[in-house]
């Protein structure tokens, strides 16, 4: 996985055990588990309408406040 971006986070116990437990019966790597539920995760946010007229919505602010910095200067 070429210019792949290391990331950390914090599970709980329980948490851990889980994931560990699903990788295990699945016979893949953690890593490989978590990459596919995120992967998972994103396809979902990408399907749900209300997530992207949310995203849409930060998009349009952020473009605002730059074109207000922009003309200021």
């Amino acid at each position: 996985m070429k210019d792949a971006k290391a990331m950390t986070i914090r599970l709980s116990p329980e948490q851990a055990e889980a994931l560990e437990t699903v990788a295990g019966v699945e016979q893949r790597a953690v890593s490989d588990v978590i990459r596919a539920a995120i992967s998972e995760h994103i396809e979902t946010r990408r399907r749900d309408p209300v997530f992207q007229a949310s995203l849409k919505a930060r998009i349009g602010r952020a473009r605002r406040l730059l074109e207000r910095q922009a003309s200021e200067d």
